[in-house]
């Protein structure tokens, strides 16, 4: 994988809990590069996200040259 390859799977997130995880998929948000539309406030409004998640899921985005929606990558 290249760094800056942002087709990864959310589950792939090392640190990523599992309610987390099931909160993104069951809003339908199964890759990274998807989350680059989307708000941490938005995020945190999914019934299983907390804050803790999205630390996680900044960092691998960040890997990648990403960044949520109105965040700097």
């Amino acid at each position: 994988m290249t760094p800056h390859d942002d087709s990864t799977p959310i589950s792939d997130v090392a640190g990523l809990s599992a309610p987390a995880r099931r909160a993104l998929a069951g809003a339908g948000y199964i890759r990274l590069e998807q989350l680059t539309t989307v708000s941490a406030a938005e995020l945190l409004r999914l019934h299983g996200m907390g804050p803790k998640a999205l630390g996680p899921l900044r960092q691998a985005l960040a890997e990648r040259g990403l960044a949520l929606a109105g965040e700097q990558a």
